[in-house]
C-alpha cells in the first residue's frame, strides 16, 4: 500500500503492536429504559480485553432525539490520560438507496484538527459499500457488507479488501444474545486488519466502526427498530 507517511501521530502509537481492536458501546440506563436518546459511549480494548481508549459523542439533546441516526455529530477518542488523540466528525446526511447524492460519510483526525482520513459511503442499490481514503481523499481500501446487514441471532460481517480486491481483514457486528439485543441499544464491534498496516488507516478504520453502527444498528427513538441508511 502506498500510503505510510513517516510518524504516527501521538497517543496512536499502541495501534502499531495490534491487528485487532474490540468496541464494547455502554448501557445508557436512561435510553434503554424509556427510549430517550442519550450520548452514545464506548470502550475501545484490544483483543485480550484491556481497555486502550474511550470514546464520547458529542450532539445535543435535540440533534439526538429530533435526527436520531442521521444526526450531524462530533464523537471524541481519548486515551488513559483524558487526553484526545482522534477526532470524529460525521455530517447531516439523508438516508435513501435511489440517489447517489448525500451519501453517508465521516472525517477523521488525529491529532484533533489534522485530517487523516475518510470514510465515504459508495452508492449500491443494495450492498452496504464504504470507502477508506487517505486525507487528499486518495482511494486505499474498501468494505464490503451482506445484502442484509441485519444482526439477527449471528454476526454481520464487513469485508475490509484492498485495492487488488483480497480480503484482507474485516469490521464485525457481534451478535450480543436475543435480551441485550431486543431491549438495549448497545452494539459491540471487533476490527480486524494486518498488523503491519499504516496505524493512520487503522485509526480511519475505528472510524469506519462508528458510521456502520449509526448506518446500520443504531435504534430509532423509542420505536426499539434498528434503523438503516437504506431506509
Amino acid at each position: 500500500m502506498n500510503y505510510n507517511p513517516a510518524g504516527v501521530p501521538p497517543g496512536l502509537e499502541y495501534l502499531a503492536q495490534i491487528d485487532q481492536i474490540l468496541i464494547h458501546q455502554q448501557v445508557e440506563l436512561l435510553e434503554a429504559v424509556i427510549g430517550f436518546e442519550t450520548k452514545n459511549r464506548y470502550e475501545i480494548k484490544n483483543s485480550m480485553g484491556q481497555k486502550i481508549f474511550s470514546a464520547k459523542e458529542d450532539t445535543d439533546c435535540c440533534t439526538r432525539n429530533c435526527c436520531g441516526p442521521l444526526r450531524p455529530f462530533d464523537l471524541e477518542i481519548k486515551d488513559h490520560n483524558d487526553q484526545e488523540v482522534i477526532h470524529l466528525v460525521k455530517p447531516f446526511r439523508c438516508t435513501s438507496c435511489c440517489c447517489p447524492c448525500c451519501l453517508q460519510e465521516m472525517e477523521i483526525q488525529s491529532p484533533p484538527g489534522t485530517t487523516i482520513g475518510y470514510v465515504v459511503q459508495d452508492w449500491h442499490p443494495f450492498l452496504p459499500k464504504l470507502s477508506i481514503l487517505g486525507p487528499s481523499k486518495e482511494h486505499l481500501l474498501k468494505l464490503e457488507g451482506p445484502c442484509f446487514a441485519i444482526s439477527c441471532c449471528g454476526d454481520v460481517d464487513f469485508v475490509l479488501k484492498g485495492k487488488d480486491d483480497q480480503a484482507i481483514g474485516k469490521i464485525t457486528k457481534q451478535w450480543s444474545g436475543l435480551v441485550k439485543e431486543m431491549l438495549t441499544d448497545t452494539d459491540n464491534f471487533g476490527i480486524q486488519f494486518p498488523i503491519d498496516l499504516d496505524v493512520r488507516v487503522k485509526a480511519v478504520l475505528l472510524g469506519a466502526c462508528f458510521l456502520i453502527d449509526f448506518m446500520f444498528f443504531e435504534r430509532t427513538g423509542d420505536s426499539g427498530q434498528r434503523c438503516s441508511v437504506f431506509g
